[in-house]
Protein backbone atom coordinates (compact mmCIF):
# COMPACT_ATOMS: atom_id res chain seq x y z
CA UNK A 1 0.00 0.00 0.00
CA UNK A 2 1.36 3.23 -1.07
CA UNK A 3 1.68 6.38 1.13
CA UNK A 4 0.63 9.87 0.60
CA UNK A 5 3.86 10.88 0.99
CA UNK A 6 6.11 8.43 -1.09
CA UNK A 7 9.16 9.75 -2.44
CA UNK A 8 8.65 13.42 -0.71
CA UNK A 9 11.26 14.95 1.59
CA UNK A 10 10.67 16.85 4.85
CA UNK A 11 12.07 18.80 7.13
CA UNK A 12 10.77 18.81 10.68
CA UNK A 13 12.36 21.31 12.91
CA UNK A 14 12.10 20.59 17.13
CA UNK A 15 11.40 16.93 15.93
CA UNK A 16 13.00 15.24 18.78
CA UNK A 17 9.81 15.66 21.01
CA UNK A 18 5.59 16.71 21.69
CA UNK A 19 4.22 17.70 18.57
CA UNK A 20 7.25 17.30 15.99
CA UNK A 21 7.93 13.55 16.99
CA UNK A 22 4.67 12.79 16.24
CA UNK A 23 4.26 14.67 13.04
CA UNK A 24 7.40 12.77 12.15
CA UNK A 25 6.61 9.56 12.70
CA UNK A 26 3.51 10.21 10.87
CA UNK A 27 4.91 11.29 7.80
CA UNK A 28 7.43 8.46 8.16
CA UNK A 29 4.90 6.16 8.27
CA UNK A 30 2.98 7.33 5.26
CA UNK A 31 6.88 6.93 2.75
CA UNK A 32 8.37 10.66 3.74
CA UNK A 33 12.13 10.44 3.85
CA UNK A 34 12.09 12.64 7.05
CA UNK A 35 14.88 15.21 8.49
CA UNK A 36 14.58 16.64 12.31
CA UNK A 37 16.03 18.60 14.48
CA UNK A 38 16.16 19.32 17.78
CA UNK A 39 19.02 21.05 20.32
CA UNK A 40 19.90 18.31 22.37
CA UNK A 41 22.03 15.18 20.66
CA UNK A 42 20.60 12.61 23.50
CA UNK A 43 16.91 13.28 22.47
CA UNK A 44 17.60 13.41 18.90
CA UNK A 45 18.92 10.44 18.15
CA UNK A 46 16.41 8.57 20.54
CA UNK A 47 13.88 10.66 18.38
CA UNK A 48 15.38 9.61 14.87
CA UNK A 49 14.74 5.81 16.30
CA UNK A 50 11.41 6.59 17.70
CA UNK A 51 10.73 7.49 13.93
CA UNK A 52 12.59 4.99 11.87
CA UNK A 53 11.85 4.15 8.28
CA UNK A 54 15.67 6.08 7.54
CA UNK A 55 14.87 9.22 9.23
CA UNK A 56 18.08 11.96 9.75
CA UNK A 57 18.75 13.88 12.61
CA UNK A 58 20.89 17.10 12.28
CA UNK A 59 20.85 18.37 15.78
CA UNK A 60 20.82 22.61 16.10
CA UNK A 61 19.32 25.36 17.53
CA UNK A 62 17.23 26.99 15.17
CA UNK A 63 17.81 30.40 16.92
CA UNK A 64 21.18 29.97 14.81
CA UNK A 65 21.00 30.48 11.41
CA UNK A 66 24.40 28.75 10.83
CA UNK A 67 22.58 25.58 12.02
CA UNK A 68 19.47 25.59 9.75
CA UNK A 69 22.16 26.25 7.03
CA UNK A 70 23.49 22.54 8.10
CA UNK A 71 19.92 20.82 8.11
CA UNK A 72 19.79 22.33 4.29
CA UNK A 73 23.25 21.62 3.39
CA UNK A 74 22.43 18.05 4.75
CA UNK A 75 18.84 18.18 2.10
CA UNK A 76 20.85 19.52 -0.78
CA UNK A 77 24.04 16.60 -0.43
CA UNK A 78 21.47 14.03 0.11
CA UNK A 79 18.44 14.67 -2.00
CA UNK A 80 18.99 18.02 -4.12
CA UNK A 81 15.42 19.02 -3.16
CA UNK A 82 12.73 19.62 -0.38
CA UNK A 83 8.91 18.90 -0.55
CA UNK A 84 7.48 19.73 2.80
CA UNK A 85 8.79 22.18 5.71
CA UNK A 86 7.10 21.66 9.22
CA UNK A 87 8.77 24.65 10.55
CA UNK A 88 7.95 23.48 14.45
CA UNK A 89 10.45 24.59 16.80
CA UNK A 90 9.72 26.42 19.67
CA UNK A 91 9.48 27.73 23.44
CA UNK A 92 6.85 29.20 25.46
CA UNK A 93 7.97 31.49 28.51
CA UNK A 94 5.23 33.12 30.44
CA UNK A 95 5.86 36.61 32.19
CA UNK A 96 3.03 38.94 33.23
CA UNK A 97 3.19 42.91 31.52
CA UNK A 98 5.37 44.12 34.98
CA UNK A 99 7.83 41.10 34.78
CA UNK A 100 8.74 41.30 31.19
CA UNK A 101 12.46 41.75 30.82
CA UNK A 102 14.80 41.97 27.65
CA UNK A 103 15.98 38.78 28.26
CA UNK A 104 12.64 37.03 28.08
CA UNK A 105 11.81 38.98 24.76
CA UNK A 106 14.77 38.17 23.23
CA UNK A 107 14.81 34.29 23.41
CA UNK A 108 10.89 33.86 22.91
CA UNK A 109 11.35 36.30 19.49
CA UNK A 110 14.56 34.62 18.60
CA UNK A 111 13.38 31.25 18.33
CA UNK A 112 9.98 31.84 17.66
CA UNK A 113 9.96 34.10 15.27
CA UNK A 114 13.92 34.55 14.09
CA UNK A 115 13.84 31.06 13.92
CA UNK A 116 10.69 30.51 11.89
CA UNK A 117 11.58 33.60 9.37
CA UNK A 118 15.06 31.14 8.62
CA UNK A 119 13.73 27.83 8.52
CA UNK A 120 11.81 28.82 5.48
CA UNK A 121 13.47 31.18 3.88
CA UNK A 122 16.51 29.16 4.17
CA UNK A 123 14.58 26.31 2.61
CA UNK A 124 13.88 28.01 -0.16
CA UNK A 125 16.48 26.94 -2.69
CA UNK A 126 15.24 23.56 -2.65
CA UNK A 127 11.79 24.01 -2.77
CA UNK A 128 9.66 24.03 -6.19
CA UNK A 129 6.18 24.52 -6.90
CA UNK A 130 3.91 22.28 -5.46
CA UNK A 131 5.77 22.47 -2.20
CA UNK A 132 3.99 23.13 0.64
CA UNK A 133 5.35 25.21 4.24
CA UNK A 134 3.40 24.83 7.39
CA UNK A 135 3.99 26.95 10.05
CA UNK A 136 2.87 25.85 13.98
CA UNK A 137 1.02 28.41 15.76
CA UNK A 138 -1.00 28.69 18.69
CA UNK A 139 -4.73 29.06 19.79
CA UNK A 140 -2.55 31.83 22.02
CA UNK A 141 -2.04 33.68 18.97
CA UNK A 142 -5.49 34.46 19.03
CA UNK A 143 -6.40 34.93 23.06
CA UNK A 144 -5.71 36.83 25.70
CA UNK A 145 -4.16 34.46 28.20
CA UNK A 146 -2.40 35.97 31.31
CA UNK A 147 1.35 36.44 31.12
CA UNK A 148 1.85 35.18 27.62
CA UNK A 149 1.55 37.99 25.65
CA UNK A 150 5.49 37.80 24.62
CA UNK A 151 4.67 34.11 23.65
CA UNK A 152 0.98 35.00 22.22
CA UNK A 153 2.52 37.89 19.96
CA UNK A 154 5.42 35.53 18.41
CA UNK A 155 1.99 33.34 17.27
CA UNK A 156 0.62 36.49 15.86
CA UNK A 157 3.43 37.08 13.95
CA UNK A 158 3.46 33.48 12.40
CA UNK A 159 -0.30 33.78 11.36
CA UNK A 160 0.47 36.86 9.55
CA UNK A 161 3.47 35.11 8.02
CA UNK A 162 1.47 32.49 6.48
CA UNK A 163 -0.68 35.33 4.75
CA UNK A 164 2.28 37.74 3.70
CA UNK A 165 4.84 34.62 2.23
CA UNK A 166 1.53 33.15 0.52
CA UNK A 167 1.83 36.29 -1.69
CA UNK A 168 5.22 36.62 -1.40
CA UNK A 169 5.76 32.64 -3.31
CA UNK A 170 2.37 32.19 -4.98
CA UNK A 171 4.38 32.52 -8.44
CA UNK A 172 6.11 30.01 -7.66
CA UNK A 173 3.64 27.78 -6.45
CA UNK A 174 4.80 26.95 -2.82
CA UNK A 175 1.43 26.58 -0.12
CA UNK A 176 2.53 28.23 3.48
CA UNK A 177 -0.06 27.36 6.19
CA UNK A 178 -0.32 27.68 9.74
CA UNK A 179 -1.74 24.63 12.10
CA UNK A 180 -2.90 26.46 15.69
CA UNK A 181 -3.25 23.82 18.59
CA UNK A 182 -5.21 24.76 21.32
CA UNK A 183 -4.57 22.48 24.78
CA UNK A 184 -2.84 19.59 23.37
CA UNK A 185 -1.31 16.54 25.46
CA UNK A 186 2.49 17.53 24.76
CA UNK A 187 5.25 16.83 27.71
CA UNK A 188 5.31 20.32 28.33
CA UNK A 189 1.56 20.47 28.94
CA UNK A 190 1.76 17.10 31.08
CA UNK A 191 4.59 18.70 32.77
CA UNK A 192 2.34 21.98 33.54
CA UNK A 193 -0.49 19.84 34.56
CA UNK A 194 1.63 17.95 37.14
CA UNK A 195 2.97 21.41 38.19
CA UNK A 196 -0.48 22.93 38.84
CA UNK A 197 -3.03 20.91 40.49
CA UNK A 198 -6.82 21.42 39.46
CA UNK A 199 -5.54 22.92 36.29
CA UNK A 200 -6.58 20.21 33.80
CA UNK A 201 -10.11 20.48 35.07
CA UNK A 202 -10.52 24.00 34.59
CA UNK A 203 -8.84 23.77 30.82
CA UNK A 204 -11.57 21.34 29.79
CA UNK A 205 -14.23 23.46 30.71
CA UNK A 206 -12.82 25.65 28.31
CA UNK A 207 -12.76 23.09 25.65
CA UNK A 208 -16.28 22.63 23.88
CA UNK A 209 -15.20 18.79 23.62
CA UNK A 210 -14.34 18.91 26.71
CA UNK A 211 -11.26 16.88 26.26
CA UNK A 212 -7.32 18.27 25.93
CA UNK A 213 -6.31 17.35 22.18
CA UNK A 214 -3.90 14.19 21.37
CA UNK A 215 -0.64 15.01 19.47
CA UNK A 216 -1.40 12.83 16.71
CA UNK A 217 -4.75 15.13 16.41
CA UNK A 218 -2.21 17.99 15.32
CA UNK A 219 -0.01 15.30 13.24
CA UNK A 220 -2.71 14.55 10.91
CA UNK A 221 -4.06 18.63 10.43
CA UNK A 222 -0.19 19.08 9.30
CA UNK A 223 -0.15 15.63 6.99
CA UNK A 224 -3.58 17.23 5.34
CA UNK A 225 -1.88 20.78 4.88
CA UNK A 226 1.15 18.91 3.30
CA UNK A 227 -0.90 16.90 1.32
CA UNK A 228 -2.19 16.86 -2.27
CA UNK A 229 -5.43 17.15 -0.60
CA UNK A 230 -4.89 20.44 0.36
CA UNK A 231 -3.79 21.93 -2.92
CA UNK A 232 -5.89 24.90 -2.70
CA UNK A 233 -5.61 26.22 0.54
CA UNK A 234 -3.35 28.65 1.08
CA UNK A 235 -2.98 31.35 3.88
CA UNK A 236 -5.05 29.80 6.11
CA UNK A 237 -5.31 29.23 10.05
CA UNK A 238 -6.36 25.62 10.80
CA UNK A 239 -7.03 25.30 14.88
CA UNK A 240 -6.99 22.18 16.13
CA UNK A 241 -8.25 23.02 19.82
CA UNK A 242 -11.60 21.20 20.00
CA UNK A 243 -13.70 24.19 19.31
CA UNK A 244 -12.40 26.95 21.76
CA UNK A 245 -11.64 29.21 18.91
CA UNK A 246 -14.81 28.80 16.89
CA UNK A 247 -17.67 28.80 19.55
Amino acid sequence: MTGRFDGKVVAITGGSDGIGLVTAKAFAAEGAKVYVTGRRQDRLDDAVAQIGHGAVGVQGDIGDPADIDRLYERIRQDHGRLDVVFANAGISESAALGEIDEAHLDRVFSTNVKGTVFSVQKALPLMASGSAVILAGSAAGSMGLGALSIYAATKAAIRSFARTWTTDLKSRGIRVNVVSPGMVQTPAMRAYLERNAGAEDALKQMIPFGRLGDSDEVAEAVLFLASDAASFVAGHELFVDGGVMAV
